[in-house]
C-alpha cells in the first residue's frame, strides 16, 4: 500500500492512494443515544476521505463495566482513503464533538466509536490495534457487524464474522425495533 502525504480529512496529513474498506462500532448510553448515533453517522458520511457504505440496525445491549445504563450499539462499513491513524483521529474528534469525556475504562459515554477492521490489516501501535483486540469476544459488536459484513474475514482468527458471532452469547443483544420498555 502506498502512502502519500497531503491534506486529508480535517487537516490530517496522511491518506491512502486507493480506497479501502473499514468497519467501525458505534455505541452510546448517555443522553439521547439514538439521536447521537444517527447524527454521528451523518457526520461520518460528510467527512472528506470517508464514504459510508452500509450501516446495521441499532441494538440494545447491557453495559460492560461499572453499573450504568444499557447501550445502543451498531456498526458501519466505510470506504476510506485515510490511513488507520488518520481515521482514528477523525473518530476521536467526532466523539469529542458529541461530548465524549474519558473518565474511567468501560464507563458510560455519550458516544463511542471504535475502529474494528481496516481492510485485512493487522496493526499494533501505542494508540491503535487492528483488528480491535476485544471485538471477537463482544456480541454487541459481532451481531451488528455480522448483519452488514458476514463474510469479512477477521485477519487474526482467519474466521468470517458470521462464524465469530456463533461463538458468543447473543441473547442480550436485542434489535431496537424489537425492543419494548418493560
Amino acid at each position: 500500500m502506498n502512502f502519500q502525504t497531503g491534506e486529508g480529512a480535517s487537516g490530517l496529513s496522511h491518506s491512502l492512494e486507493n480506497p479501502v474498506p473499514a468497519a467501525i462500532a458505534l455505541g452510546s448510553n448517555l443522553g439521547d443515544s439514538l439521536t447521537t448515533l444517527e447524527s454521528a453517522l451523518e457526520v461520518l458520511g460528510q467527512t472528506p476521505g470517508i464514504l459510508l457504505e452500509a450501516r446495521s440496525h441499532w441494538y440494545r445491549t447491557k453495559a460492560v463495566g461499572p453499573p450504568q445504563p444499557n447501550y445502543l450499539n451498531g456498526c458501519a462499513l466505510l470506504s476510506v482513503i485515510l490511513t488507520p491513524q488518520a481515521l482514528l483521529q477523525v473518530l476521536l474528534q467526532i466523539e469529542a464533538t458529541f461530548g465524549r469525556v474519558r473518565r474511567e475504562r468501560n464507563g458510560p459515554r455519550t458516544l463511542d466509536l471504535d475502529l474494528l477492521l481496516f481492510d485485512n490489516w493487522v496493526l499494533e501501535t501505542s494508540d491503535l490495534q487492528i483488528p480491535h483486540p476485544r471485538m471477537r469476544e463482544r456480541a454487541f459488536v459481532l451481531v451488528p457487524l455480522a448483519e452488514i459484513a458476514p463474510d469479512w474475514v477477521e485477519p487474526v482468527s482467519r474466521k468470517a464474522i458470521a462464524e465469530l458471532v456463533q461463538t458468543v452469547d447473543c441473547s442480550e443483544v436485542i434489535k431496537l425495533d424489537q425492543w419494548k420498555k418493560p
